[in-house]
């Protein structure tokens, strides 16, 4: 037996609380679970509550610690595909139209009152002999024939 009937403690920190589980033993040998959870005050000190579970209880406190971390779990997983589904949905009503990203090429040497009559849809790639380098040739889509 340890030092005031401590047999065993651990220390858990989270980002302003601190929990202590101590397994313990009372002068009449009864063995029982300490649960603390300290916080700090904004005006300084800690503010302690303490959770005292005794070996005989443990097994319907653990049954109903167990369902309540599953009604838990299922409500985070809810929520987080809930959130995802606006992400989603905010982002398709967000998206262009498959429509409306049509590219439209220009020549250079238009003037910009023939640049709205101009629109090129097509790009003809053909490399010339000797020349490494491709030439790219720009179809305007009013020339192109229907066949």
């Amino acid at each position: 037996m340890g030092m005031r009937g401590e047999l065993f403690s651990t220390k858990v920190n989270l980002q302003n609380r601190t929990y202590f589980f101590n397994v313990k033993e009372n002068r009449m040998g009864d063995l029982y679970l300490n649960i603390v959870e300290s916080k700090n005050k904004e005006t300084g000190g800690f503010d302690r509550q303490s959770i005292v579970l005794f070996a005989e209880d443990l097994q319907e406190f653990l049954k109903g610690f167990d369902g309540s971390l599953k009604v838990l779990e299922k409500a985070y997983k809810e929520k987080k595909r809930a959130e995802f589904e606006k992400k989603d949905t905010a982002n398709k009503l967000n998206a262009p139209e498959q429509g409306a990203s049509k590219k439209r090429y220009l020549k250079k040497t238009e003037t910009s009152d023939k640049k709205k009559d101009q629109v090129y849809s097509h790009k003809e790639i053909k490399t010339v002999k000797g020349n490494k380098k491709p030439v790219i040739r720009t179809i305007k889509k009013d020339s192109v024939q229907d066949r």
